[in-house]
């Protein structure tokens, strides 16, 4: 329980105190890769016994020696940790949702920085994710089909010639990778064009969701974008499509902000002081004007502005107004009000800090 409690402590994962490529833009580049055991009906229709037969299988593999040269690995049963717990990890974005609510020997292996999480017996019996900071999709990639090799040589996995890797959900057959990449796009917000490029987006064959996933709210101009075909393309070719459309976001993210400097820059300049006072004072403070009011901070970061607060911190604070930290932090339930009022002194607290 000790080991588990390590990766729920803190807010900030180790991975994320890095600067990738592009990462005044691109917050995190993602590689996911679905698998299934061959011998075992996909998660969702196994008993009890078989799920805790894949659990052991996986948990072999955990100790192979090639795969601890990669990192240092911890496997974390689900059974061991409370609920608070599992919602941090998914504010961490080290487990899904679904995994959280999962019951039946459902765990997550993680390496020393958390940038591998390996889900097991979520939808599928593994889901491999690697994350990376800034632009670094073919970095996660490399990382991913490595780790995905290592397992495929003591594993049975689900394979047809044919349709490729079997999945429990068919927009995954086929390669089974979904590659996502975190940007902030506050410019393009606030200029009004957002829709006309995310709309572009999706008539090429990429998925736009928020900050957590499908059916999430993009909060604080913070997007995802994912492929969303599995079968019929090569993993290359999924990330060498996403890769290009994400550098023509980037591209013109950075232009509007350069307009935004050129035609408004009184007015944003107050945008982002009015900003950084509210959150350097408010007493009280709800989840979706923190997450805005830190975007706008980070954009004046970015646009030299504000030169006393790191992206880090922001990021940190992304993590530390969730729900799940704010009341694990507390070490006892809170309720909305409490919450709003414990997310401002956090914030307050911090920015205070790094402000010295």
């Amino acid at each position: 329980m000790a080991e588990a409690n390590r990766f729920t402590q803190h807010a900030l994962s180790d991975w994320m105190k890095g600067d990738g490529p592009e990462s005044d833009i691109v917050i995190s580049s993602r590689i996911r890769i679905a698998r299934n055991l061959n011998a075992y009906p996909f998660p969702m229709l196994a008993t009890n016994q078989q799920s805790k037969e894949v659990l052991e299988q996986v948990s072999d593999v955990v100790k192979n020696e090639e795969l601890n040269t990669i990192s240092s690995f911890t496997l974390v049963p689900l059974s061991e940790l409370n609920e608070l717990e599992k919602r941090v990890l998914v504010e961490k974005h080290l487990i899904s949702p679904a995994l959280a609510n999962e019951s039946r020997n459902g765990a997550v292996i993680l390496n020393e920085n958390e940038s591998i999480s390996i889900m097991v017996n979520e939808e599928d019996h593994l889901r491999i994710q690697c994350l990376c900071p800034g632009f670094q999709i073919r970095e996660a990639w490399d990382l991913a089909n490595q780790i995905d090799d290592i397992f495929e040589v003591q594993l049975d996995y689900a394979f047809d010639e044919k349709r490729g890797y079997q999945t429990s959900c068919p927009t995954n057959v086929g390669t089974g990778i979904r590659a996502s990449v975190m940007l902030h796009l506050p410019a393009l917000v606030l200029t009004q064009q957002i829709n006309r490029i995310l709309s572009a987006v999706t008539q090429v064959g990429l998925a736009v969701r928020g900050l957590y996933g499908e059916g999430s709210e993009a909060l604080g101009n913070l997007f995802q974008i994912s492929n969303q075909i599995t079968l019929g393309q090569s993993e290359e070719e999924i990330i060498d499509n996403l890769y290009g459309v994400v550098k023509q976001i980037i591209e013109h993210e950075r232009a509007a902000r350069q307009k935004m400097i050129y035609e408004t820059k009184a007015k944003l300049l107050d945008r982002v002081s009015r900003s950084y006072g509210i959150l350097s004072y408010a007493a009280i403070m709800d989840s979706k004007e923190a997450a805005q009011r830190l975007s706008d901070v980070r954009l004046g970061i970015d646009l030299g502005f504000i030169k006393n607060v790191s992206s880090h911190s922001l990021n940190e604070l992304l993590v530390m107004t969730q729900p799940g930290f704010l009341q694990q932090s507390a070490g006892e339930k809170l309720t909305p009000e409490e919450r709003d009022i414990r997310r401002a002194q956090l914030i307050r607290d911090k920015i205070s800090a790094v402000a010295e």
